[in-house]
Parts: structure tokens; C-alpha cells; sequence
């Protein structure tokens, strides 16, 4: 009997089949995964990530797999990536670069969420000739302080993953009670509702929230790492990149304020902005429609 195609199985069930591969570049060992087929489009994951959150990214803003081939890397500090491949974003970004070489790749779009926007926005400003779109959604484009909020979030965190009892409860609670946590980052009770029974949206949040709170201590020393890059971030050359770019962003994000994209606005050449009206951090999910449309208008353009 035929396999089932990949974009066939449930959410939970690609991430399972998705095997990562490893790559020796000649900064360190990258991890990454690579499905799908037809243009490349590199997936770039925020905090607390790792190439199981970058292939949700992708399946979030444009769907099946099938007519792209998926580059997912686990970023420096996170999974099977080690941190000292590369701590800053221009490090991130030429990286990108050379996974690229490695792979025999010319040329990709980039679609970068949260704390993997400043990578991406060095990758098409250093990388001009190898990004043909870019795709910024809730994503840090100017130096960030972050919101006590989840600072004390991170902090409690960081500390519950030194106990190993803690660490096996969390992954069991994000895999079969993932609720708790969507409703923290979904703080309108009846949209969390209607993100949850979405036939789209609801599967892959979950499954969002489930990689959060699996393999954590994996994970750890990549947030370390981007919170204090965030923190101390210079000014991004967003007049130098040259692609094509959608500028995603909830007004009422709490993790990464609204001004990021407003500000960005006035200074990326070709760029369009999808201001979503109240929507928080994970707009993405929460508004999946209105952000599949403009993806798909985006790249009918590239």
C-alpha cells in the first residue's frame, strides 16, 4: 500500500514523521529539517523553538506542504543546534547562508515569526541575491524589553526545567491538557474558543503549545540567548533589504508591541503591513485566514 503523503497526517503526526537531518558548516553542526517539495521556503522559529516550531510556522501561513520544500533549522541554542554555532543574528544569518551552499540552493522566501525576525532581516539585507520574499510575522525588528510578563514566565520556567519529576509533567500537560497555556496567549476568551475549534488553526496551535513544553532544557539556552539579543538589539538595515516583505503584527501584541511593524514600515522599501486589530502574539493562529491570504498574495507576487 502507498505511504500517505506527508501533508495527509495530522498535525502532531508530521512533526513526528519529520526526521531532522545535520549539516557541517564551518561555523557548527546545524540541525534542521527539510519536507516537501517544489520552491524552498526557509521557516525561521522564535523563543523557545527549535525546527519543530519553524515547520509549524510554515504549515500555519501557507498551508500544505506539498507545493514547497520546507528548510525548518533549529536555531543556535535550541534542540540539536549548539549555541556557540552562532550567538548574534548577523551569525544566524550567515548561517542561513551557508545551509543554503550546503544544500545546492540558490534562493529562497523566508518566513521568520517573533525572535527569528532579526536573523531573517539581516539574511535578506547581507544575503540580498538568496532571499526572494520575506515574511515577518509578530516578529522583533527593533531593540525589545522584555514585558515582565513573560520575563517572569521565562524565569519560572528555566527554573522548573532543572527538576526532572517538573519537566515530565509539563511535557504531559502540554501534550494532553495544551489549553491552559493557548488561553495565557489568547487573553479574548471567546476567540481563544473559536481559535481552538478551528479545523486549522486549533490543531496547530496545540501542537505549538505541546513543542513549548516538551524537551525544555533542549530549549532553554536559545531563549537565554535571544532574550539578550533582543534586549540589547542595534539599529536592523531594513533600507537595505531589497525582496518583497508582509509585515504581520497584532495591535494588541503584548510579547512584541505593535510599534515593531509601524516603525519597520517606514523604513523596509517593498513592504506591505496586515495590522491585525487587537490580535496578540499569536495572531498567526488566531487570524490563520486573513494571514494565509495575504501569504498567498505575497508570494503570487514574487
Amino acid at each position: 500500500m502507498a505511504r500517505a503523503p506527508l501533508s495527509a497526517l495530522p498535525v502532531k503526526a508530521r512533526l513526528d514523521a519529520a526526521r531532522p537531518h545535520f549539516a557541517d558548516l564551518p561555523a557548527g553542526r546545524l540541525e534542521y529539517a527539510d519536507v516537501g517539495g517544489g520552491p524552498p521556503l526557509l521557516a525561521l522559529h522564535g523563543a523557545l523553538g527549535g525546527f519543530d516550531q519553524a515547520l509549524l510556522l510554515a504549515m500555519a501561513a501557507f498551508g500544505d506542504w506539498p507545493a514547497r520544500r520546507i528548510l525548518a533549522p533549529s536555531r543556535p541554542g535550541y534542540l540539536g543546534t549548539r549555541l556557540e554555532t552562532g550567538r548574534s543574528p548577523e551569525e544566524q544569518a550567515d548561517l542561513y547562508a551557508a545551509l543554503l551552499d550546503y544544500l545546492g540552493i540558490d534562493a529562497v522566501d523566508v518566513v521568520a515569526v517573533s525572535g527569528g525576525g532579526p536573523s531573517a532581516i539581516l539574511f535578506a539585507a547581507r544575503h540580498p541575491a538568496r532571499c526572494r520574499s520575506l515574511v515577518l510575522i509578530s516578529a522583533c525588528m527593533e531593540r525589545l524589553v522584555i514585558p515582565q510578563e513573560y520575563q517572569g514566565r521565562f524565569e519560572t520556567m528555566l527554573r522548573m526545567t532543572r527538576h526532572a519529576p517538573v519537566r515530565w509533567l509539563m511535557a504531559l500537560t502540554g501534550r494532553f491538557a495544551p489549553e491552559g497555556g493557548i488561553r495565557r496567549s489568547i487573553a479574548d476568551e471567546a476567540l481563544c474558543r473559536r481559535t481552538l475549534a478551528d479545523p486549522e488553526a486549533g490543531p496547530l496551535i496545540r501542537a505549538l503549545q505541546f513543542t513549548v513544553m516538551s524537551r525544555l532544557t533542549l530549549r532553554m539556552p536559545g531563549l537565554v540567548n535571544d532574550t539578550a539579543c533582543c534586549a540589547a538589539l542595534e539599529d536592523l538595515p531594513l533600507e537595505s533589504v531589497q525582496a518583497p516583505a508582509l509585515v504581520v503584527h497584532g495591535t494588541g501584541d503584548r510579547a512584541v508591541p505593535f510599534a515593531h511593524a509601524a516603525n519597520a514600515m517606514k523604513r523596509l522599501p517593498q513592504a506591505r503591513l496586515l495590522a491585525i486589530e487587537g490580535g496578540e502574539h499569536v495572531c498567526l493562529f488566531t487570524h490563520i485566514e486573513r494571514v494565509r491570504a495575504a501569504v498567498a498574495r505575497l508570494s503570487g507576487e514574487g
